[in-house]
């Protein structure tokens, strides 16, 4: 089953990233105690985050002082997904961000969301290209696992590889001070 972005889960990652209490409050169930306060610092310093169209557009864009990404939101009860499935959209779509970013300097993140776990974070994030950017966001992407390539070089994200949201979080966070300046 190939990973596809349902609005939902869109829309959940939009409201965790926006700081809403609720949503961050639950997900940081999943979290070890130790690391709930952290993530839930998201209600005190959210993201600005902008729902993007068109069908090879960006699902989401969040953007936070001097840090913003485009990301692309992918769905699966599966812990592979593998972008040559429904006639190879996800592989045309990867191609398409990577040629877009690379014209600004920007990283594109792909955020897989696992359906159906319980008792785990449900959010990995990935870089979706070459950790080139600069600044904080090429800071942060520098720790982010790339989306993997099959030899005949198609995309492929492997549950397990991908970072966990809220480590993702907690490090952009440390490399930006108070109110947005780089640590």
């Amino acid at each position: 089953m190939v990973g596809r972005s349902f609005s939902g889960y869109e829309r959940e990652l939009r409201t965790l990233l926006e700081g809403d209490p609720s949503a961050v409050r639950t997900y940081a169930r999943a979290l070890p105690a130790t690391e709930r306060s952290e993530f839930e610092q998201l209600i005190d310093e959210p993201f600005l985050v902008v729902r993007g169209a068109g069908s090879l557009g960006f699902d989401l864009v969040a953007m936070r002082w001097s840090l913003s990404f485009p990301i692309e939101v992918k769905a699966s009860s599966e812990p592979v997904i593998h972008f040559t499935a429904a006639s190879g959209r996800a592989n045309a779509q990867l191609a398409a961000h990577r040629a877009a970013i690379a014209k600004v300097g920007l990283s594109v993140l792909y955020a897989y969301r696992r359906i159906g776990l319980r008792s785990t974070e449900s959010w990995r994030i990935f870089r979706g290209s070459e950790a080139n950017s600069v600044g904080v966001l090429g800071l942060v992407c520098r720790g982010l696992p790339p989306v993997s390539t099959t030899r005949e070089g198609n995309g492929v994200l492997r549950w397990d590889e991908g970072q966990d949201l809220s480590r993702f979080l907690a490090r952009a966070r440390s490399l930006l001070g108070p109110r947005g300046t780089v640590s």
